[in-house]
């Protein structure tokens, strides 16, 4: 599958400018995004490209900041090769899980051994979003038997981990079909049953409320779409969400308040990344 590389340079470039133009990128396809204190680089599938539509984007983008972007064609590769050498490397989590890929051959031992081969799917544990929900995961003491759903599940990790922690059921969500293919794939190396759905948050409709419900995605699509997630939450139930800077959990509660949720706990990691442990009344 061949990508586009697409380099946005921003001046002045702020946390809230590459959240909210990686919020408009994913409305057009793209889907993978790299932010870095100048810009920010984002892939999308050659056949889903349009310079006229990223034109449009930043024609139309609704804060003060210069953004010019240069575009780079990816030929088809190995993508487990690449993960290799550039990447992915095993990741053991809060000393209880690891994480790998069917490449490693010197893998540490933790009671939940999780194998990921994550082509172009975003989460392999790596990120301090993903390692920030996962760590959520294990703390929860009573999941045995929960139903979980795992909105924007990527290479489909977090609802794996909650499978193998004795979940009843989980449904995982994801946008893009080429991540849902390699979620559908990842669960059935890890011999674990997850029902994986290709789409947006409408796809909710298709889903009975959930003990637990996860969501590692972006500031705006969470704030877009947190109305949606709470209808699908029994009461009681536990939201745990990341995606976003510490900067953003007063923007991320002020949609999630009115909606009945209570904070619970926060966590930051690495650059200033943050997740949210909510409870639901």
């Amino acid at each position: 599958m061949n990508y586009y590389k697409v380099r946005f340079e921003c001046s002045p470039c702020t946390e809230d400018i590459t959240d909210l133009l990686a919020a408009f990128l994913a409305d057009l396809g793209f889907e993978s995004f790299e932010p870095d204190p100048s810009g920010l680089t984002a892939y999308i599938q050659a056949d889903e490209y349009s310079e006229e539509s990223v034109r449009e984007v930043i024609s139309d983008f609704p804060m003060e900041t210069c953004i010019s972007f240069e575009t780079e064609f990816v030929e088809s590769k190995n993508w487990n090769e690449e993960w290799e050498k550039h990447y992915f490397q095993p990741i053991v989590i809060s000393g209880e899980c690891v994480v790998h890929s069917s490449f490693h051959k010197d893998v540490p031992k933790a009671r939940y051994d999780i194998l990921i081969d994550p082509k172009m799917a975003f989460g392999t544990g790596h990120h301090a979003t993903t390692s920030q929900m996962m760590r959520y995961i294990l703390d929860i003491d009573d999941i045995e038997g929960k139903s979980v759903i795992d909105m924007g599940t990527g290479t489909g990790i977090l609802a794996i981990l909650c499978k193998m922690r004795g979940a009843g059921s989980a449904t995982g969500i994801e946008i893009d079909p080429g991540a849902f293919e390699n979620a559908v794939e990842n669960a059935a190396l890890n011999s674990q049953t997850v029902n994986f759905i290709c789409g947006d948050a409408s796809a909710l409709e298709k889903c009975d409320p959930a003990d637990i419900f996860l969501a590692n995605i972006n500031r705006n699509v969470i704030t877009s779409d947190i109305d949606r997630y709470a209808a699908k939450i029994k009461s009681g139930g536990v939201l745990l969400l990341s995606g976003f800077y510490t900067n953003d959990i007063p923007v991320v509660m002020a949609a999630a308040e009115p909606l009945g949720f209570t904070l619970d706990k926060t966590s930051e990691e690495g650059d200033h990344w943050a997740a949210l442990r909510l409870i639901k009344k």
